[in-house]
């Protein structure tokens, strides 16, 4: 079941997230949903808060945008033998970011229609329950580990635009506006500030 994503605005976006227990009602109706709403979306990444539940959860599928690139763009983006990921990550914990850093441009489903630079660590090791709720610690390179940050950021109420200057945020003020009353298309199933 697709469900809809909440734009810029809604405060559940701005709130620091709820470990999940294993005994949390519907968990697996809830991150199937949330499956399908990300690949109704065309999206690559998807957390718990962007369709309303303060949750420390999230989904990230970088294996799709691997496949998409081109063969220069995966050996420049993606670490010798990482073909991506397809990943729900439960109450993780990032336990160590690289110094390396690099810029890329970031979007989100809750900000459609916008995206901008944003410098992250190249590499991050993390903590996290799979969907199966087994314990893993990972390290992760490059796409896959933007996705994560991008994603992990998300349940700790922080948007990709909380990187940028001062002056790009005030000149995004109008559009972020429109974008959180509605007034911006979408292609997939949205809810809007009232």
């Amino acid at each position: 079941m697709k469900l809809p994503i909440y734009s810029y605005g809604h405060e559940v976006l701005r709130a620091k997230c709820e470990e999940v227990t294993q005994d949390f009602p519907e968990f697996d109706a809830l991150v199937e949903a949330m499956w399908e709403t990300l690949y109704g979306a065309n999206g690559c990444g998807l957390a718990a808060p962007q369709i309303g539940k303060s949750l420390r959860l999230f989904l990230v599928d970088s294996k799709s945008t691997y496949e998409y690139m081109t063969e220069r763009d995966r050996k420049e983006l993606f670490e010798e033998g990482d073909t991506g990921i397809m990943e729900t990550f439960i109450n993780a914990r990032i336990l160590h970011r690289s110094e390396e850093a690099w810029m890329d441009e970031e979007g989100c489903l809750s900000i459609p229609g916008l995206s901008r630079m944003v410098e992250r660590p190249w590499e991050i090791e993390i903590e996290y329950f799979d969907r199966e709720f087994n314990q893993h610690t990972k390290t992760f390179a490059g796409v896959t580990a933007r996705m994560i940050q991008h994603e992990f950021d998300h349940t700790e109420g922080i948007l990709y635009l909380d990187y940028l200057s001062p002056l790009q945020k005030k000149l995004l003020n109008g559009k972020l506006n429109k974008i959180a009353k509605g007034k911006f298309p979408t292609k997939y199933p949205m809810k809007f500030l009232k």
